[in-house]
């Protein structure tokens, strides 16, 4: 899943990402109101973590413009003010939830997590096929019933193919879905990360390529 963390804070900021990013997420970065909507404006994200006050577009802007624009990213705002009044002004300019300051990781991390499912509504807890079992909330797989010690970008891989429910999925997608915007368009991650899992899953193959369009779960 892609989250955006937009936080002023440079210390916080940087902390939030890297834990984060050793939970699965693909994680981008900004530090302004501005640069937050320069890169919703080019990327797709399934959460935002919006801290309220910040330089250059303030932060309540940033949710207000994004929602008038109907982004589908679903967004956590930030804030150092915890009183209900700020809470309720928050959630009426479109925000999915509000997480005051200081926080508890874990409970960052479990906001995140809620947001991500309600983003994707359809998809159950539990995904499977071929006898391969994702269970998304807990990062764990299993392949009849034998346990798959999978890597961060292993896991996301797996989920995006099982969720396309026998749909080709592209190289490209998997990129913009599973990896972060510092990842080389021409690099060979996805193929490296795609040979990987499939030696996880044993035999028989259940990742077929599909020559020029991407790969498939059937």
């Amino acid at each position: 899943m892609r989250v955006l963390v937009v936080e002023d804070e440079r210390d916080l900021a940087e902390a939030v990402v890297r834990g984060l990013s050793r939970r699965g997420f693909a994680v981008d970065l900004a530090h302004d109101g501005a640069e937050a909507l320069e890169k919703t404006w080019a990327s797709a994200y399934d959460v935002i973590v919006l801290d309220r006050d910040l330089p250059a577009v303030h932060g309540d802007d940033v949710c207000r413009r994004l929602v008038g624009e109907g982004a589908s990213s679903r967004i956590l705002m930030l804030t150092a003010s915890g009183t209900v009044d700020d809470r309720v002004q928050g959630l009426g300019l479109g925000a999915d939830d509000y997480l005051p300051k200081p926080f508890a990781f874990n409970e960052l991390v479990a906001r995140v997590h809620a947001l991500t499912r309600r983003a994707h509504r359809t998809l159950p807890p539990l995904l499977h096929r071929h006898g391969v079992e994702l269970d998304t909330a807990r990062g764990r797989a299993s392949r009849d019933g034998r346990p798959l010690a999978l890597t961060v970008k292993e896991l996301a891989v797996l989920r995006l193919l099982l969720a396309a429910d026998g749909a080709i999925v592209s190289a490209e997608d998997l990129l913009e879905r599973a990896w972060d915007e510092h990842a080389d368009p021409f690099t060979n991650t996805v193929r490296v990360t795609l040979s990987n899992l499939r030696r996880k899953l044993g035999d028989p193959p259940v990742i077929e390529t599909v020559t020029g369009a991407g790969y498939v779960i059937r």
